[in-house]
């Protein structure tokens, strides 16, 4: 393989794999290669903390595509972790030492977990799940029946608090937040989920942030106010921060951490595009800067940016949004997602619900659970602006 790429995409994820397919679909004739430091074929996520947690999917239903897709599209796939970007010289140095020249290059690079600056957090009985080699690791040391303390109470904490239970496992779950995501999502949303977890029955500790880890033996312990859980294995589920140091030592000057792009995953930096996790992108119907970290827009923004690499006119508009499960139930959240000062709750029958935002006199957010046609609704009146009339 040549080391020329007309497009290079530093990134194994779903917005590298999207970059991907869309330039080529957009009729992008160069050579094209994704760094990936997996040594894999580009994998769903989502099931991660799902299904495949709880044993009712397996690691070959990940793939987004064949390993055949790679030849039939003209795609190298270089195995290896990118630690350099010239900008000037348009290339991309990897850790052995191989330097790859490009045309166009993407960065996908996504987000890593974070830790909790506390004591024992990185005692290697303290896991976090981002990637299949996470959920692997995982799985050899837990036991059946084995006890577990899930830290945080976003929605992957919730996902894997749940999963596990439906595993059999005892879990503790322990988060500073007085609801699940009662920030994001109010405090009546909020107060619903943690239903579903105590239905599921997982111990739940809110209001508690956590101070130490500490190891006793073959046992940790972990402490959060007057709450003490020993446990053979501790899961992190504290958030992500965006792996933007490869643009940063370039020089690029970072937007909370996240690499600055305007609407068509351009860059300031010449030839060098961006997407997914890893950035702060334009929203063009949103009319400012959002981060997300949705799976869904990871794919639309990769679709852009290998649109706009292949020279044809992009432009990220869509909502931001995702979908949750957790346990047997499933969420369906859109959002601008820098906030709201108006919620109003609609309940359905056989459970379901829907909570729509509002802010400035404008729908800026809806969340349904067994309620679909109030989420394609609700992504609608957000793009346009609709007001706000509860």
């Amino acid at each position: 393989m040549s080391d020329e790429f007309e497009l290079l995409i530093v990134g194994g994820g779903p917005a590298g794999f999207s970059a991907a397919r869309a330039y080529r679909d957009a009729g992008g004739a160069g050579a094209v290669a994704i760094v990936a430091d997996e040594r894999r074929m580009p994998y769903q996520r989502p099931p991660l903390t799902k299904e495949l947690l709880r044993g009712e999917s397996s690691e070959d239903e990940l793939p987004l595509e064949e390993e055949q897709w790679l030849s039939s599209q003209r795609v190298g796939l270089v195995s290896g972790r990118a630690v350099r970007l010239d900008p000037d010289e348009r290339a991309v140095a990897l850790s052995g030492g191989r330097v790859l020249h490009y045309g166009t290059c993407v960065l996908t690079t996504g987000a890593e977990p974070t830790r909790l600056p506390i004591p024992g957090a990185d005692d290697p009985a303290v896991r976090v799940i981002r990637a299949l080699d996470d959920v692997r690791e995982l799985l050899t040391r837990l036991r059946d029946g084995g006890h577990v303390v899930v830290i945080g109470s976003g929605f992957i904490g919730c996902e894997i608090a749940a999963s596990l239970r439906y595993r059999g496992n005892p879990v503790t779950l322990v988060s500073d937040e007085p609801a699940p995501n009662q920030v994001r999502l109010g405090p009546a949303p909020a107060q619903q989920l943690r239903r579903w977890l105590e239905e599921d029955g997982v111990n739940a500790h809110f209001g508690q942030q956590v101070e130490s880890i500490d190891r006793d033996g073959a046992m940790l312990e972990v402490r959060a106010g007057e709450t003490r859980a020993r446990t053979e294995l501790v899961i992190m589920a504290t958030g992500v921060s965006p792996r933007s140091e490869l643009p940063a030592c370039a020089g690029l000057s970072l937007d909370d951490g996240a690499v600055p792009a305007d609407s068509a995953m351009r860059t300031p930096l010449e030839r060098v595009l961006a997407a997914g996790d890893v950035c702060a992108a334009e929203n063009a119907a949103a009319g400012r800067r959002l981060r997300v970290e949705h799976w869904g827009d990871a794919l639309g923004q990769g679709e852009v940016a290998g649109t706009t690499a292949a020279g044809r006119e992009a432009s990220w508009s869509d909502v931001p949004g995702f979908w949750s499960t957790i346990g047997r139930r499933t969420l369906k959240y859109a959002a601008w997602g820098d906030g709201f000062d108006e919620l109003h709750l609609q309940r359905g029958s056989n459970g379901g619900f829907a909570a729509w935002y509002g802010r400035d006199g404008r729908v800026v957010g809806v969340l349904a659970h067994e309620d679909d046609d109030a989420y394609e609704r609700g992504r609608e009146l957000i793009k346009e602006g609709a007001p706000w009339d509860w």
